[in-house]
């Protein structure tokens, strides 16, 4: 799917490279640990061999994941987030986030791991040292910073 969008904006780049059928939930397996191309196969019902191949390519290429040879023949690798890959568990509870709140049948939600209950997104300004309203965020170009 690459360069689908040409568009000056950050969400259509990214798209370009996570937008694409199936990518999400291959990073879905990758965070859940399942970290081989037949494991993260089993899990995705449905989805073709020689895509799920391509897409693990294009991650790779992309700079999300990593291979590692585990097994020289047949060679096998084991695919890993990197930072920037890890750096996608933000929009995925996001995801998860708004799922709970509109979808009619939710599967996951998120809770604090010490108490067990709700958790819900917030926004900071580190400069204030403030947490923020949704309706305080101002869309800026970058090149404002």
């Amino acid at each position: 799917m690459k360069n689908l969008y040409n568009l000056p904006c950050s969400i259509a780049q990214a798209l370009n490279i996570i937008g694409d059928k199936w990518t999400l939930l291959i990073f879905r397996q990758l965070m859940l640990g399942y970290d081989t191309y037949s494991s993260i196969q089993e899990r995705l019902e449905g989805i073709p061999s020689n895509l799920l191949s391509n897409r693990l390519k294009a991650l790779e290429q992309d700079g999300l994941i990593t291979a590692k040879l585990y097994q020289s023949h047949p060679p096998r690798y084991r695919y890993l987030l990197t930072e920037s890959g890890r750096d996608l568990s933000d929009v995925f509870n996001s995801i998860i986030l708004w799922g709970e709140k509109n979808l009619q049948k939710c599967h996951k939600k998120l809770t604090h791991s010490d108490c067990g209950h709700k958790i819900e997104l917030t926004y900071y300004c580190p400069k204030c040292n403030k947490t923020i309203n949704r309706e305080d965020i101002v869309v800026t170009d970058s090149k404002h910073d």
